[in-house]
């Protein structure tokens, strides 16, 4: 089975199928014992990760080294990423604990041979998925495309529900608040309008962080589909999400207030982690999200 293509800015991925970037089928000739000549279809060619560590699983709370290359179709590792302005550039590696209790959010540094390698401290036990979000710059490839690994993280994993929607979640002074969520159905766009609040009640002042003002990073219960979009102030560039035909850009004009752009591939319920940088502070809000 060919797994899913990538769609456009952000797509989903199906867990368990690796890799996910479908380039070209190599087709040739043989024979049959029969004596027919029948075609002879060679594997799809392939994105993969190459190299990736750690293999074994890992401390909990303690600074752990990933490190990994993507190897292209060709065999020869991907050396050329999409750059500037912008969140749509490099790697965006997303690492989150299985039952979606737990998220952390990386843009790591690439070397010149194509080699990426940062640290990461897991703050749970158990098997964590990690999505490799890739946004190379070489013909053919499409904008972007995603490939997952996983990490497991010693202790005991005792899974967490993910609980119905609250329209409130508090982190540490911060209050992060849903206003009039709309209906939300596969595949089409929404808006969640959102505020955020520090100590006092003060509207909160967005600093950009990896490139805009605002990260909304979907995963799905229990399949860890994926979906990302991003919210940009006015003249910031790079932030439109398309799936298929449809296309969402998160939009933040006045402190303390985002307006999110939903758009979800399949069906079910999924979480969504909001982030936004207030100050030197990364905050992460989680939402529980109902598609139809």
């Amino acid at each position: 089975m060919i797994a899913p293509r990538a769609l456009s800015l952000k797509t989903m991925r199906v867990r368990r199928l690796l890799p996910l970037v479908a380039v070209a089928a190599l087709a040739g000739c043989g024979s049959s014992s029969s004596g027919v000549d029948t075609p002879t279809v060679a594997p799809a060619r392939t994105f993969s990760v190459a190299g990736f560590t750690p293999t074994a699983v890992v401390q909990k709370d303690r600074p752990t080294t990933v490190s990994f290359t993507i190897r292209q179709p060709d065999g020869k590792p991907l050396t050329r990423f999409k750059r500037g302005a912008g969140p749509h550039t490099g790697v965006h590696l997303i690492m989150v604990r299985d039952d979606l209790s737990k998220i952390i959010h990386l843009h790591p540094p690439i070397a010149a041979d194509g080699t990426i390698t940062t640290k990461a401290t897991f703050p749970a036990s158990g098997p964590w998925h990690v999505l490799i979000d890739v946004y190379p710059d070489v013909p053919g490839a499409g904008p972007n495309f995603q490939l997952t690994k996983s990490i497991v993280v010693n202790g005991a994993y005792k899974p967490k529900p993910i609980g119905a929607f609250k329209s409130t979640v508090n982190v540490g002074p911060y209050k992060i608040t849903v206003h009039h969520p709309p209906k939300i159905k596969a595949l089409f766009p929404a808006e969640l309008n959102m505020t955020v609040t520090g100590p006092g009640g003060k509207n909160a002042t967005f600093s950009p962080w990896f490139g805009a003002l605002a990260h909304a990073i979907f995963f799905q219960k229990g399949t860890l589909n994926y979906f990302h979009t991003h919210v940009c102030s006015a003249g910031m560039t790079g932030c439109t999400s398309v799936l298929g035909g449809a296309k969402v850009t998160g939009q933040s004009n006045t402190p303390g207030k985002l307006s999110v752009g939903v758009l979800l591939p399949v069906a079910g319920e999924w979480r969504l982690f909001l982030q936004t940088k207030v100050g030197d502070k990364v905050i992460t809000a989680p939402f529980t999200l109902k598609a139809s």
